[in-house]
């Protein structure tokens, strides 16, 4: 099953000159809880943003880079075709589309849920999440965050299902 996990602020945000325009660990540790022990679906953008292919999971890069371009271990797929077969050869798995927005465009109609992190402040940005229609899919959980010194923004996190 494919599922969309990103964070975003005021405005649709979620990048900046190739990383987040924000720290915010609690979002961090979320997406290092659901995403371990599952795969991870990057463009080569933002595989590019993270220091290392991320431990405990199966990193697929979305490129049309040469394989020998990443880290021995990572798989590379040239193809949002490419993505959609690898999903339905692994339909009980969880595969996590973790961005750029090219691939959650590109995806959209074929995500089985959308795990977003809803930030409450605005940011610079110059890269924004596409337009979901959130008519085709239903709320299921949301958990507010706790805001302290180290998460310094109001938050939520979100899980929605098609319907």
């Amino acid at each position: 099953m494919l599922i969309y996990l990103w964070a975003e602020s005021q405005g649709k945000v979620i990048g900046f000159q190739g990383g987040l325009p924000w720290h915010l660990p609690a979002d961090m540790h979320y997406f290092k809880t659901v995403t371990t022990g599952n795969t991870i679906v990057a463009g080569a953008k933002t595989f590019a943003s993270f220091p290392k292919p991320l431990p405990n999971r199966t990193n697929v890069v979305v490129t049309h880079q040469p394989t020998t371009a990443f880290p021995t271990g990572v798989t590379v797929l040239d193809s949002l075709d490419a993505v959609r077969a690898y999903a339905a050869q692994r339909p009980d798995e969880k595969i996590f589309v973790v961005g750029g927005a090219q691939i959650f465009a590109g995806l959209i109609n074929d995500v089985d849920y959308l795990y977003r992190t809803v930030i409450h402040a605005g940011f610079d940005g110059d890269t924004w999440m596409p337009a979901i229609d959130y008519t085709k899919f239903q709320l299921i959980d949301t958990q507010p965050g706790i805001r302290n010194a180290k998460n310094p923004y109001d938050f939520a996190f979100e899980q929605y299902q098609r319907k």
